[in-house]
């Protein structure tokens, strides 16, 4: 697969899951756009890792759930590599414990993050897409946007929110050539997933078909799948990736 002259964002790739997918795509020869909103340490060393690998990229530290900082961003890639060919929306966060002990703040800041971010950068990345009638857009979900979770209920409702968006664009961008899809995440060996003890550990990948956590190389591989022309006929779908969990 061979992304050369293709610009690709990934929100929130300091780290986890959109590290390993900025990292695929630089492999596969694009130019990458790496974003975090506060692991400005991290973000560099991202971006000095792919300089040493000799690829074209840049660093932006932005918060994605507010609109006007992504706005300033995409005009820095504008200016930098010329309007973003693909979109990967993997910024996010979780929260668990009861519903009722959340916070209206706290769940309004899940929200913002996890399903606002992708409404922002989408609605700034579709235009030129549309203009050059081509595109892809990936949205990193959860299998529990599918499947509900107790304990990360708005968690569960904001990937929810991501998987009917991502469909309803679909249709929306389809007449002008873009395909938008979306990987539900099972358990994968993040930083997300360090709140676990090694019982917990245990106990969930007993859960599991292939029995083990994902790793985030994984879902990279699997993300430059979706955006290369093996998948040029799939739009509009919520795949799970998530070794036989549910």
């Amino acid at each position: 697969m061979d992304f050369t002259n293709k610009t690709v964002l990934v929100t929130g790739s300091s780290r986890g899951i959109g590290k390993a997918i900025a990292f695929a795509f630089g492999r596969a020869g694009a130019r990458v756009v790496l974003n975090a909103s506060r692991s400005k340490d991290q973000l560099a060393e991202a971006k000095k890792e792919l300089e040493e690998m000799g690829v074209p990229c840049m660093a932006v530290l932005a918060d994605v759930s507010d609109y006007n900082a992504c706005k300033d961003m995409f005009l820095q890639i504008q200016d930098a590599f010329g309007p973003v060919d693909i979109l990967v929306n993997n910024a996010g966060i979780s929260h668990i414990g009861l519903f009722t002990d959340m916070t209206p703040e706290q769940w309004q800041h899940v929200l913002n993050v996890n399903l606002g971010s992708v409404l922002n950068c989408t609605h700034l990345a579709v235009p030129a897409m549309v203009h050059n009638k081509t595109g892809v857009i990936l949205n990193i979900s959860s299998m529990w946007g599918e499947a509900g979770a107790s304990c990360e209920a708005v968690y569960s409702a904001s990937k929810g929110g991501i998987n009917a968006f991502t469909k309803a664009m679909a249709k929306e961008l389809g007449p002008s050539g873009i395909r938008v899809n979306a990987i539900a995440c099972g358990v994968i060996d993040t930083e997300m997933n360090a709140c676990f003890s090694e019982e917990e550990r245990a106990e969930l990948a007993d859960e599991i078909a292939l029995m083990r956590f994902g790793k985030p190389e994984e879902v990279g591989r699997f993300a430059l799948t979706l955006a290369s022309e093996s998948a040029s006929f799939l739009t509009g779908q919520i795949i799970t990736l998530d070794g036989g969990m549910l």
